[in-house]
Formats: C-alpha cells, sequence, structure tokens
C-alpha cells in the first residue's frame, strides 16, 4: 500500500480549523461534562484520527480520499450536530473497504468514549428520512450490546467511488463498537439517495437518542448501567 509516512504528513491547511471545530460547541445542560473523544486506529489497511464532540454545532473536517464517502460524513456532522474530524489515509488502491469499515470502526468508538457512563440520556431513538424517492428508517437503542440488523438493497452498486452495499456495513461496523443496537432499513431508485437518506436517518437518530433528558440524572437502566 502506498501511503505517506504518517498522518501529520497531510497539507496542515486542510486542517486548521480541527482544533476550533473540537471546541466549538452548543449549549450545554448546566453541569454536564463534555462528551468527547478522540481516537486513532492503525493497521497494515489504513491510519485513521477521529475528533467528536457530540455536543457540537455540526462542524466538520473528513478526508478519507473517498469523495462520496466524505460527503456523508459531512451530512452525518451537520444533521446530526456533532463537531467531527475525521483523518484516514488507507489502501484506496485495493478498494474502498477497509477505509469506510475502519473508519466506522473508530467513529463507533469514539461515541462509545465520549458516551462514557450514558447519564440522564434518552437512549432510544426511532427516525425516517426521506430524500426524493428514497426513503431510510433508523431504530436505535443506545444500550450497550452490540447488534445490527438490516432491511434492504441499493439500486445501483456504486456512487461514484463508493460502493453502494458499505453503507451498510458502515452502519453494522459501527454499531458493533459504539455497542449500540441498530435496525436499518433503506428503500428507493437511486443509490445516491439511498446511502445519503441513510447516512441522515442514522445521524438524526443518534442526536435524539443521546440527547440528556434534564428530568434525569442517573443511567436510564433498571440495571444502573449501560
Amino acid at each position: 500500500m502506498q501511503r505517506r509516512e504518517s498522518l501529520q504528513d497531510w497539507d496542515s491547511s486542510d486542517f486548521q480549523s480541527d482544533e476550533r471545530n473540537r471546541l466549538a460547541v452548543g449549549p450545554k445542560t448546566p453541569g454536564m461534562t463534555d462528551r468527547t473523544a478522540a481516537v486513532t486506529r492503525e493497521t497494515g489497511e489504513t491510519e485513521i484520527e477521529v475528533t467528536l464532540d457530540v455536543d457540537g454545532a455540526g462542524d466538520a473536517t473528513i478526508k478519507t480520499g473517498v469523495g462520496f464517502f466524505d460527503h456523508m460524513l459531512t451530512a452525518f456532522a451537520t444533521h446530526g450536530l456533532f463537531d467531527l474530524t475525521v483523518r484516514c489515509d488507507g489502501d484506496l488502491e485495493v478498494d474502498d473497504h477497509h477505509t469506510v469499515e475502519d473508519v466506522a470502526i473508530t467513529l463507533g468508538e469514539a461515541f462509545h468514549e465520549a458516551l462514557g457512563e450514558k447519564r440522564g440520556i434518552v437512549r432510544y431513538a426511532d427516525r425516517r428520512v426521506p430524500l426524493d424517492e428514497a426513503v431510510a428508517s433508523v431504530v436505535l437503542d443506545v444500550s450497550g450490546r452490540p447488534y445490527f440488523e438490516w432491511s434492504g438493497e441499493f439500486s445501483q452498486p456504486t456512487v461514484g467511488n463508493f460502493t453502494s452495499d458499505m453503507a451498510r456495513h458502515f452502519c453494522e461496523s459501527f454499531a458493533m463498537h459504539a455497542n449500540v443496537t441498530l435496525h436499518a432499513e433503506v428503500e428507493g431508485l437511486n443509490a445516491h439517495h439511498e446511502v445519503e437518506a441513510l447516512f441522515k436517518c442514522l445521524t438524526r437518530a443518534l442526536d435524539d437518542a443521546t440527547r440528556v433528558d434534564e428530568r434525569r440524572t442517573d443511567t436510564p437502566s433498571t440495571k444502573g448501567a449501560l
């Protein structure tokens, strides 16, 4: 795999706003600790850095080398109001699989770390999001129990240099490493619309489920832990 010597070799101008993005946050509940994480992952196939602020303003700095995937992660940050930085140097001379999968793994770990004990969160969410003829559905439980269920097919095999089915695999890998229960479904006629609706639906559901319920101070479980 042809790779830069390290992620530090990226053009720094691409990420000059990283620190500002990481620290830019929306209103927080008084007394609530910062829900942020910085996670790195390095294998023989990818080198990844992710920073996340769950209570952000939707700022995104994304560079994965897969143009449509960058677009989807930017939409993920924008519509979930998550501040997100993703840098990935992957083996794109092979294909996009390792890049998309490993970013999903790292992002899932970042959410798991940022949410901590999950005190006060809503926990559950159910969303449907349309994009023209396409509709995506997500039912989500920030349960501490990783599980993924999928229904649907993508109408075209690729969108640009992004393999359509990697959107399903992104959701699966994210769920396994964020320790959430995720049921997802998509239908439509255009794969661009189907994938984009899915990413937007997932992030809207995550925003709903991770919000703090001001009536609650404990973890939303009869067990007392998630």
